[in-house]
């Protein structure tokens, strides 16, 4: 079992930035890779980028391509996975979540299937 925890968001203007941080716990040993989501009101949830728990490979959707950056923390004993988000739009409100997966990085990029999710944090972009 993975637990999630969110933490970062907030409210920004238009062309501003956020760092979200997704602290995992329990176990971690089993993560194969880490996603960010999100899902606006009324929408679907959104792949927003994607990281290799081992390696660093990433993936981003083309909406953030360029924007946001997804990373681990350097000191891989806190288990921590950040998404930094620059020139935010009023159009990134959401609310964003971390999960985690078991599978091979490429495995969940090609399925799509998380094991773990955290709660979530809500980021509004005010234009």
């Amino acid at each position: 079992q993975v637990d999630l925890v969110e933490s970062g968001g907030g409210a920004v203007q238009a062309g501003g930035s956020l760092r979200l941080s997704c602290a995992a716990s329990g176990s971690t040993f089993r993560i194969g890779a880490i996603g960010w989501f999100r899902q606006a009101p009324g929408k679907a949830r959104e792949f927003i980028a994607a990281i290799a728990w081992r390696g660093g490979s990433t993936s981003y959707a083309d909406s953030v391509k360029g924007r946001f950056t997804i990373s681990r923390e350097p000191d891989i004993s806190q288990n921590v996975v950040y998404l930094e988000m620059n020139s935010l739009k009023s159009e990134d409100t959401a609310v964003y979540s971390c999960a985690s997966s078991r599978h091979a990085f490429r495995t969940v990029l090609m399925t799509g299937r998380y094991d773990s999710w955290g709660q979530g944090t809500q980021v509004t972009v005010s234009s």
